[in-house]
């Protein structure tokens, strides 16, 4: 698997990134290693309620994140943005092996659910948790140029 961009969100995760909305957030969702459908299967998801509902395991012990400190710069010396935010870390992590993590935007904290998450970017992160620490360190979530 590789790291990309969901097909709906093309174009759209820099202005997501800086969270226009009142009660809008970036999200973080560990996704169990087995049953992983392709990555040209899975760009084409247009919400996170149906890709978990397809073959796709959320790793629930672990849990969601909602994600802190989220920068979006804009480099016109490279000609490009960046999108990145701090370590997320998962404190005595246990359950299922993981191999990827899910960003997706929630467009309303206070009423959202699965149907409304935007899937946005799809990361390799491959851990068995033992009980210790878990972080991920995923620099720049999102590139355009």
């Amino acid at each position: 698997m590789a790291d990309f961009v969901f097909n709906i969100a093309k174009g759209k995760v820099a202005y997501y990134a800086t969270l226009p909305a009142a009660n809008d957030a970036l999200i973080v969702i560990p996704i169990e290693a087995s049953g992983v459908e392709s990555d040209a299967t899975l760009q084409d998801y247009d919400d996170v309620a149906t890709l978990l509902a397809a073959a796709n395991n959320e790793q629930t012990t672990m849990g969601r994140k909602t994600i802190t400190s989220v920068t979006v710069t804009v480099d016109d010396t490279n000609n490009r943005v960046d999108v990145d935010f701090a370590d997320t870390t998962w404190t005595a992590a246990s359950g299922n092996a993981i191999s990827d993590l899910l960003i997706a935007y929630d467009p309303d904290t206070t009423t959202g659910t699965d149907s409304t998450l935007i899937p946005l970017t799809w990361h390799d992160f491959s851990v068995t948790p033992s009980g210790g620490d878990v972080t991920a360190a995923v620099a720049n979530i999102f590139r355009a140029s």
